[in-house]
This record gives structure tokens, sequence and C-alpha cells, in this order.
């Protein structure tokens, strides 16, 4: 191979790399545009992340002071129906919840004493339906009327010294990316039971882990169990994550490079052990149908499927390649050619799919490559291919 062979092909690569490069760089502006447009219209329709803080009851001592009161009992039960909404090449993770918590109030005081339970909603821009405010069980039940307060509804009821008074609050809601139930700091949680329902298996917690869990037909049941506890944890479930097209898209199209770098090295090691003639505007094409396959799989992913998208550009990409190659170089290149391709473009894009999986799979693909070059080059007589780099002694 001449140098000014070598030269022009390190040309084609570096230009490749660029326009590749540049192709990120729209997908991203794309991605980035798509989620401002739309962040605030989805979490508008479906709410923020949610937060239920957990409940509590305040009265006026005799010397004036106000002293608060958590629940003595808690039986809290949340349902989360998973349902994400996909605008543009995003997917966002939206999801209803139907939440019921039994809580029981005493009154500690030696005296009779007024309590005014509040009960905290969650906050923002949020539409809460079917809200039940309770106080008492029974005949007795009485249901509260009042309206919310800077999102805070507040009932009172006067209790005998030692008298309790159960109260529940229910309602339905929707929100985004996570649900969470929050204490009062330094609080002392007594006799507190959370028992929640997915209808997912892709669970996170990214704050405390359940007491106990079990799998069900639907998805999950977990249970949070807290008997005397002072500064208890909070609970929270991040739904599942979703595979967003177009970040995947844009990190296949940066690193598409490395695939094409060992593809080229390949490549030329076989034309030169095999004595296979390639002029560098044959690279030239390897590389236009390397460019194709990020580029058609970026611009499909707005009306096909991802995954069906990624088939198709790959297929794309391999028919254009490797079938230039069995044209211009016959069988074996051809055999060489779906073998590199497949490996380091193929395999090495889908690995983007899984997280973490990416720099393993290019570590062992390289490992492998260069086993597999060493053992099919070790015979070979670089000094008759290359020239000697040294004269050889007479």
């Amino acid at each position: 191979m001449k140098l000014t062979h070598l030269i022009t092909i390190i040309a084609i690569f570096v230009c490749t790399t660029f326009a590749w490069w540049v192709l990120g760089g729209v997908i991203t502006s794309r991605t980035n545009h798509v989620s401002y447009q739309t962040g605030d219209s989805v979490s508008g329709r479906w709410g923020p992340p949610l937060i239920q803080k957990h409940p509590s009851a305040r009265y006026t001592s005799s010397n004036g002071g106000k002293v608060t009161l958590q629940p003595s009992k808690s039986d809290v039960k949340v349902r989360l129906a998973y349902q994400p909404v996909k605008m543009g090449l995003l997917w966002h993770r939206t999801y209803g919840v139907t939440f019921e918590g039994h809580f029981t109030f005493t009154n500690t005081a030696a005296i009779t004493q007024t309590l005014h339970i509040d009960a905290e909603l969650p906050a923002g821009n949020t539409l809460l339906d079917k809200i039940n405010f309770t106080l008492g069980a029974g005949e007795k039940a009485r249901r509260s009327v009042a309206a919310p307060e800077q999102g805070v509804i507040t009932d009172s009821v006067q209790l005998a010294p030692g008298e309790s008074i159960p109260v529940t609050v229910s309602y339905e809601c929707r929100g985004m990316d996570m649900w969470r139930y929050a204490f009062a700091d330094a609080s002392r949680i007594r006799d507190f039971t959370l028992t929640m329902s997915t209808d997912f298996t892709d669970v996170n917690f990214p704050i405390s882990s359940p007491t106990d869990r079990k799998e069900t037909d639907a998805g999950m049941q977990l249970v949070w169990k807290y008997e005397d506890a002072i500064s208890a944890p909070g609970i929270g479930m991040e739904m599942p994550r979703e595979l967003n097209a177009g970040p995947v898209a844009a990190q296949i199209s940066f690193y598409a490079p490395l695939s094409l770098l060992l593809f080229f090295g390949v490549i030329i090691i076989t034309v030169l052990s095999r004595g296979i003639s390639l002029h560098p505007v044959n690279y030239f094409f390897l590389a236009a149908g390397f460019f194709a396959f990020p580029l058609l799989f970026s611009y499909m992913l707005d009306v096909v499927p991802v995954h069906l998208s990624f088939v198709i550009a790959a297929a794309t990409s391999l028919l254009l390649v490797c079938g230039y190659l069995r044209a211009a170089a016959g069988t074996f290149l051809f055999r060489v050619a779906v073998v590199a391709q497949s490996a380091y473009m193929v395999l090495f894009s889908y690995s983007f799919f899984f997280k973490g999986l990416t720099g393993l799979t290019l570590t062992v693909g390289g490992i492998v490559t260069l086993g597999v070059l060493m053992a099919l080059t070790a015979k070979v007589d670089w000094s008759s291919k290359l020239g000697a780099v040294s004269p050889r002694l007479a």
C-alpha cells in the first residue's frame, strides 16, 4: 500500500468522523428542542413528580405553646399505574396514583383539647380527583368540606384525654417520574405501614427499600413498616426507565468513528496480507455505507418504532458495505466484512440500548479482533508486503 493511499484513507476517516459528530449534534439539538417544547405540556396535563406528606395534628397548650402530634397509627395504601407518554423522540414517565390513608390521632394531653388536623396534599399544578377527608368512623363519621389553603386541608375535632379519632384521606392523581411519601424531620413515627401496589416490576427505590416485597400477577406489592422510628426515611418509587430514542441515536453517531476505525483496520490488514487491491475510492464508498446507518436510523425514529428502525438501518448499511466489497474485491473480503461490520457497527451500536454495556462491548470486541488478526497474520511475511525496516544481513 502506498503512503499516499494511506494518507488519503486517513483523510476519508477524519472527514467521516466530522460528519458523524455534526449529525450527533443535530440529533441532540432536535431532542433538546422537543424536550423543551413538550416537557411543560406533559407536566401541565399530568402534573409534576408528586410528594405526599405525612399528616399531623396540632393544638394549643395551657401555656399558649403550640404542640404538634403525629398519628398514633397509620395504614397507607398506594396504587401506581404506569402510563408513559411519547412526545417526539422522548418518552415521558407519567403515571396515575390512587392514595388511601387511614390515620389515628390520639389526644395525649391530660385535658380535653381541640385538635386541628392537617392533611397536606401534593403541591404543584396537580389535578386531584375524588378527594375524601373524613374524621371519625361509622355513624359518627364526618366528611370534611374544608377547602385547602396553600395545599393543606385542615379540620378540627375536640377530644377528651386519651381519646382517639380515625382520619381517612384519599384521592386520585397523576404525576411524572417519581412518587414520594415524606415525614417531618426528626419526627417520631409509630405503628406505620405503607403498602404499595404497582402494575410494573422494574422497581427502583431512591430513598429507602421496602421491608417486604412480592411479585403479583399485575406487578409488585411492596410494604414499608415502621414500628417506632425517629427520623424515619421517606418512601419513594421511580417510574421505570424508558428507552429514549433521541439520546441513543446521538450516542451511536458520536461513537460511530470507533466502529469505522476498527473496520478499516481489519480491512487494511486483510488486503495487505492477502494481496488484495483496494483503492482509496473504495474506502470512501465503505465509509459512506457506514455513515448511512446512523443517518437513516436517526430520521426513521419519528415514524418507525426504535428497534425496527435500528434493524432497517443496520440491514441497509450491511447491504451497502458488504455488497459493495463482494463486487469490488471478491468473496473472501465479503465474508470478512460481514463479520467485522456486524460486530463493530451492529453489536457495538446496539449496546447503547443497555446502560453500562457499551464500554465492555468495545473492550471485548477490540481484544477479540486483536486475537483473530494475530492468528490470521502470524505467518505473513510483512517485509515482503511493506518492505524491510532494516537491511537484511548477508
